[in-house]
């Protein structure tokens, strides 16, 4: 490398900040807060700086490419780059982390290790994103476990070790499939490589790209909470302190979805044309599914988490539409659901502090004492039943009009495909409406959890009645009826704001965020629909009449392969 290594950079800062914590002179934790605030703040204008002057949005092939031999006997490589798949979800990443980092100001136990696995966070998150190498990018992915794994498990609520060991199991097992996919891709012919770039240029057997699809599909689809691989997401986020909760919603899904467009799309073309109606009916059942239970749910947590799973159907149906407007709206329903989903796990732990519940039907009429903490909960629930002038609506349209105008398809089941996401979309409203009625309006309830005042882990034991998420974090550990009704504070509107401007911004400008991407998902989709055509040419009756076409219209785009130093 004949230059500045910004994306090593970028990756290790925060690592190799994490281990100077225990090195801190801090006592009450006020410094090490300020420590890794900072450190996260550097990383994220070191992103947006790099990206300014590095990244070429004209360009579908890896950029600000970095490669060093790691462990050349196991033929591993230090090789990161951005592309117009990775570089916004980078961003993204480091703007929700630093921002967690931010909300969980008021942690005072065990300061040093709960920012300590908020940077090592940091660090694999953003590695997952910018892995070029697949060895490399399944480092990544199992180091973010551990942090997750503790960060729930210690701090988080009353069945707080179930739900991390939950989520552990899941993720764990599944990513055993990616490892075997990166493996058999790897030596699959007669070079040995695990280089994404290198991989494009192989030609693999259509059983073995089934395989290695249905693989990834699994190892994904659990981060990803496709159903019914998602059993893990309500019980971390019920039982995760909210600044955890708006990492896990905000970036650790996306990374599922991201994971599908880099490899089973981009890498396994071929296997795509069979498994894209598989994605496409999974996605109808994550949107319908997950709105449906989230209206169930009475744990203001629980009910959002549900509406996450919902709101990841959308990726699902853009990834499987084989337009450029569909894939693109996949990306931007990524971002877009990463900060409204993070704002509102923010703003649900802003009203656990004044309230010491998440039960909904106990915090009936707190919008009188909180109206700031109203007037911005409304705002992002508007945002995420996809008012327009909001991301989501422009995210959401884009993935319906993808779906609808598909030459793929047949109309028969484009029309199922659309009714059913329909259903899903009426049902949004209603349960983010009522949830704001119930938490803001009507009567007050006396808050009946019951919190021992001591905030030891081991001497702790939390009582309550309809309760289960309740949980004694950060510094204020008094019982509910002691709790003072302080609307939100300085550092509380700052963060929300932060988040808020650009759902707006993207949605009255969704070029902000399109830009980065639209010609990487454009010239993904040409790839996708060459394949799809070859192999109809090859057997017309490959597909069921009257579920797929047989001839679609061609695609030009920018070639993928290629790497632009």
């Amino acid at each position: 490398m004949d230059r500045f290594p910004w994306l090593t950079a970028i990756v290790l800062l925060p690592l190799i900040a994490a281990m100077f914590i225990p090195l801190l002179p801090d006592k009450g934790g006020k410094v090490v807060r300020w420590y890794a605030l900072a450190v996260g703040v550097i990383d994220f204008v070191l992103m947006c700086y790099t990206f300014w002057t590095h990244y070429d949005t004209s360009s579908a092939t890896f950029q600000i490419v970095e490669k060093v031999a790691w462990v050349p006997q196991l033929g591993l490589n230090w090789a990161v780059s951005v592309d117009g798949l990775s570089a916004p979800l980078v961003l993204l990443a480091g703007l929700v982390t630093t921002l967690s980092i931010f909300a969980a100001w008021r942690v005072d136990r065990r300061p040093r290790l709960f920012y300590g696995l908020m940077l090592l966070l940091y660090a694999a998150q953003v590695g997952v994103f910018v892995a070029q190498d697949l060895l490399l990018f399944f480092i990544m992915w199992e180091i973010e476990l551990v942090p997750v794994y503790l960060l729930v498990c210690i701090w988080g609520g009353q069945n707080r070790r179930y739900a991390a060991t939950k989520f552990l199991m899941y993720t764990a097992i599944a990513s055993i499939f990616i490892l075997v996919a990166a493996l058999a891709m790897a030596f699959y012919g007669s070079n040995t490589t695990f280089d994404i770039a290198e991989l494009h240029l192989k030609q693999f057997p259509l059983a073995l790209e089934l395989l290695l699809y249905a693989g990834l599909l699994v190892a994904f689809g659990v981060k990803l909470a496709i159903v019914p691989f998602h059993t893990w997401l309500p019980d971390a986020h019920g039982e995760a302190s909210s600044p955890v909760s708006m990492v896990l919603a905000g970036v650790l899904l996306k990374m599922g979805g991201y994971g599908l467009i880099r490899l089973n799309l981009e890498l396994l073309p071929n296997a795509h044309i069979y498994f894209a109606p598989i994605l496409a009916i999974l996605g109808v059942i994550n949107i319908v599914y997950g709105a449906l239970n989230s209206f169930a749910q009475t744990n203001m947590k629980r009910r959002l988490a549900y509406s996450s799973i919902s709101h990841m159907g959308f990726v699902l149906l853009g990834i499987a539409s084989f337009t450029d407007v569909g894939v693109s709206g996949a990306l931007l329903q990524m971002i877009s659901h990463g900060l409204i989903a993070a704002v509102l796990f923010f703003l649900a732990g802003v009203t656990y502090d004044r309230t010491h519940t998440m039960m909904m039907n106990q915090m009936g009429g707190i919008g009188q004492a909180l109206p700031k903490v109203f007037a911005l909960f409304t705002i992002a629930a508007l945002a995420s039943l996809a008012l327009p002038g909001m991301s989501g609506f422009a995210s959401e349209i884009a993935v319906f009009m993808g779906i609808t105008t598909s030459d793929v398809y047949s109309s028969t089941f484009r029309t199922g495909t659309v009714f059913f996401s329909a259903v899903g979309l009426i049902l949004t409203p209603i349960y983010l409406l009522s949830m704001l009625r119930q938490v803001f309006y009507g009567p007050s309830s006396e808050l009946m959890c019951d919190l021992v005042p001591s905030c030891d882990l081991d001497d702790v034991e939390l009582k309550s009645q309809g309760n289960d998420e309740a949980s004694c974090f950060g510094t204020n550990c008094d019982l509910p009826v002691d709790a003072k009704f302080e609307d939100a504070n300085p550092r509380e509107l700052f963060i929300a704001a932060c988040f808020l401007a650009l759902i707006v911004g993207i949605g009255f400008y969704p070029k902000m965020a399109m830009q980065m991407y639209d010609v990487k998902t454009v010239a993904v989709n040409a790839q996708v629909r060459e394949s799809y055509r070859q192999a109809v040419q090859a057997n017309p009756q490959i597909y069921a009449k009257g579920f797929w076409n047989s001839t679609i219209s061609e695609s030009k785009a920018p070639p993928l392969l290629g790497v632009v130093q």
